[in-house]
């Protein structure tokens, strides 16, 4: 009999531009093992249909019992041709990369943790639920600077996987209950925004305001999500086992 517990579920990606309202523009599947030493695995498979160019991504990504990351494989196809894979590495003191894409060649780095960090932003929805972990909610609302690590710096993750850091600010703004196609659920309610703009889009343009709701329990599994402004995107967890 296995020891572990696994979390499997899917996350449908829809658009709020006008004249696309509730049409399907993505998906993402994923599995959560939680192993008895209190380690984490997370396995995501996401899609994006628009806008164009499409993406394709595979991440695995583990914690430790501490919630510090400790290592992660991402594999990116963009426009449905191969764009890049690459070993992330956490350290005490160092993020180490290993990578290979056509636009890249074979790319090894090694960055220097100079400070606390909060996680590793690998771009899965869940993902940035999970991530939230890090908010002390016993301060009640309130918001604060993010430090994170990250694959890609673009928005959609669109980039040949090389090591970026971030500085993105996250708000705790409360609890709510909400109900979503998997069931209802409490939930914890967050707001990651960029004024200093850390993040950059292929186009230019900082990351607009993005809303989430995430499980008020141990497992911090995504709920429901939006991204304002230039996005205008809707996320939506349409299936979960657990």
């Amino acid at each position: 009999m296995q020891k572990h517990r696994t979390i499997t579920g899917k996350v449908l990606y829809t658009s709020r531009k006008p004249g696309r309202e509730g049409e399907e523009r993505g998906r993402e599947e994923f599995t959560w093992t939680h192993h008895t030493d209190g380690k984490r695995t997370l396995r995501a498979r996401c899609e994006i249909d628009e806008p164009a160019p499409t993406v394709h991504r595979d991440i695995v990504y583990s914690l430790d019992e501490n919630d510090r990351p400790m290592d992660c494989f991402v594999r990116l196809v963009i426009g449905d041709e191969f764009m890049g894979s690459g070993l992330f590495i956490i350290n005490k003191d160092t993020v180490e990369c290993e990578s290979y894409g056509p636009s890249i060649g074979r790319v090894s780095q090694t960055m220097a943790i100079d400070g606390p960090f909060d996680g590793f932003g690998t771009h899965p929805i869940v993902a940035d639920a999970y991530i939230t972990r890090k908010m002390d909610r016993s301060k009640g609302p309130h918001k604060r600077k993010f430090p994170c690590f990250l694959p890609s710096p673009d928005h959609r993750g669109a980039t040949p996987p090389l090591i970026a850091k971030s500085e993105i600010n996250l708000a705790f703004v409360g609890e709510e209950t909400v109900t979503v196609p998997a069931g209802t659920f409490d939930c914890y309610k967050y707001e990651f925004s960029d004024e200093d703009a850390s993040m950059i889009s292929i186009g230019g343009e900082a990351h607009p305001p993005y809303q989430v709701w995430v499980t008020a329990d141990d497992d911090s599994i995504f709920v429901q999500g939006g991204v304002g402004g230039y996005m205008q995107t809707w996320y939506e967890l349409v299936e979960l086992n657990r």
